[in-house]
């Protein structure tokens, strides 16, 4: 089986757009993995909810198709230039413009830190089945490998849970599941995606509690 036939029944624009993606970063919480992790989560979530699979199959691929470090000021930014620049490759290919606008909507909209309204099916879509990707089992690991790739600590020794203390997740990995991996679980945008959402916030709030819990501290609001 080619990369390119796991997209089926839209592997021509698969097979053209997958040499764009598969080395356009060394961020492995964003690499040719998690692209796939999406695409399975739009898998299951268009079944359920519907969509056109074409635009998302686009979308998935492209969604990380600018690379900007998570520390980076211009992280809020990522998405909309990862949106322009998916018009740019589509229109060359002489896709439908109307599907290009599509994909570049969901793309923008999918990010977390964009904060941008997903006003399609496709992008409420794609924005759900990313956010899958950050919570549960795989989005802990990500997290983690994230927080170590940029020299943050796991946790504050003195207030791990941040009971008397200001969030930082720039230092703190624990941080973040407070900042954002907590959060993610109202945020979704079908119904399917928020069943899923429920089971992988269980996951990673149980996790939390018991990481408190090893360390000596537990108190989580959540």
């Amino acid at each position: 089986m080619t990369l390119a036939s796991k997209f089926a029944p839209n592997e021509s624009i698969a097979q053209i757009l997958l040499p764009l993606v598969i080395d356009v970063t060394d961020d492995a919480s964003h690499d040719l993995s998690h692209t796939l992790r999406v695409w399975r989560n739009v898998q299951v979530l268009t079944a359920q909810e519907g969509g056109d699979t074409a635009v998302l199959t686009a979308a998935t691929l492209l969604h990380d198709c600018v690379d900007v470090p998570k520390n980076s000021p211009h992280r809020s930014s990522a998405s909309s230039m990862a949106a322009q620049k998916a018009i740019e490759i589509l229109t060359r290919v002489d896709w439908q413009q109307d599907k290009v606008q599509m994909v570049a909507h969901a793309i923008e909209a999918h990010s977390f830190s964009a904060n941008v309204i997903p006003t399609t099916q496709e992008a409420k879509i794609l924005q759900d089945a990313d956010r899958l990707d950050a919570i549960g089992h795989i989005g802990i690991a990500r997290c983690f490998y994230v927080s170590g790739r940029l020299g943050r600590a796991i946790y504050d020794p003195e207030n791990p849970d941040a009971s008397n203390r200001e969030l930082d997740d720039a230092k703190y990995a624990v941080d973040h599941f407070y900042t954002k991996l907590l959060q993610l679980s109202g945020s979704f945008q079908t119904e399917t995606g928020s069943q899923l959402g429920a089971e992988r916030h269980k996951i990673t709030r149980d996790f939390l509690n018991g990481l408190l819990d090893e360390v000596s501290l537990s108190g989580s609001p959540f």
